[in-house]
């Protein structure tokens, strides 16, 4: 959620509006700043939360990718 010049829901929002069907994972520590509700508004597609192992990582990319073939 934290770099330099946007925030990464900001940074979701404008690859979104640029390209809607790209689907954004949000990696983050705890964060006051986004919730499910407002992730889901914005068209995150999933979290994985720091610190993240690559097994879990896998899983969330992959149940990612599949939903979105629909």
């Amino acid at each position: 959620m934290t770099m330099p010049n946007m925030t990464g829901d900001e940074l979701a929002m404008e690859l979104i509006a640029f390209r809607p069907d790209i689907p954004v994972i949000l990696c983050t520590g705890y964060s006051k700043n986004i919730s499910d509700e407002k992730a889901a508004k914005i068209g995150i597609k999933a979290f994985a939360y720091k610190s993240v192992v690559k097994a879990d990582l896998a899983k969330i990319v992959r149940k990612v990718l599949d939903d979105t073939k629909g």
